[in-house]
């Protein structure tokens, strides 16, 4: 996969990626970063290290800085052992596809028994579906019109999220992020 790594002329194309104490993204999904704003106001309340630094610099009449590309937290933060239960993150366990046919276009979220029989909102009940399945299914239980989905819903956990992350890196990842990332990605001048 190719990664075409725009070069940032502004601070607002420069956000932080933002670690952990032990130089883990506080999150992958979505990627954990901060707003260049946020990044220099944590760096002068003192609870980030500077890791990396863009190569353009920020001033005022009385300061001047360059734009850090990855801080670390100071103090370590336990991390979510269990994801929360999100669109996107049913999505991403589900890896972008439909769990009837399996494209990745016009995806929703079905509910195998369908909220009008009593089904809940859960990771055990919710696949991913095309917008064509979701139709077709509707108010049905699998059963009634034979569609079962190709993998049975599962309460993930994180590992789950990340092993299928590795998939689908974001669409922009600065050079200076990727010692901390796991996507395999090749970027092009």
């Amino acid at each position: 996969m190719t990664v075409h790594v725009p070069i940032p002329a502004r601070p607002e194309s420069c956000p932080a990626l933002v670690l952990n104490a032990d130089f883990q993204p506080l999150s992958y999904y979505p990627l954990s970063l901060w707003s260049w704003q946020d990044a220099i106001k944590a760096v002068f309340l003192d609870r980030v290290n500077i890791v990396s630094e863009y190569d353009i610099t920020v001033r005022s009449p009385t300061f001047e800085m360059r734009l850090p590309s990855v801080i670390s937290l100071k103090t370590y933060i336990q991390p979510s052992r269990f994801p929360a239960f999100t669109r996107f993150n049913v999505f991403l366990r589900d890896r972008f596809a439909c769990q009837y046919c399996g494209s990745s276009e016009d995806l929703t979220f079905d509910h195998l028994i369908p909220r009008s029989k009593g089904g809940q909102t859960t990771w055990e009940n919710v696949v991913t579906a095309c917008s064509p399945c979701n139709l077709r299914k509707g108010n049905h239980m699998p059963r009634e019109i034979s569609m079962w989905p190709m993998q049975t819903p599962y309460s993930p956990t994180v590992h789950d999220l990340h092993h299928n992350g590795r998939h689908f890196p974001p669409n922009y990842l600065h050079q200076s992020w990727l010692d901390y990332l796991y996507w395999d990605v090749e970027l092009e001048p």
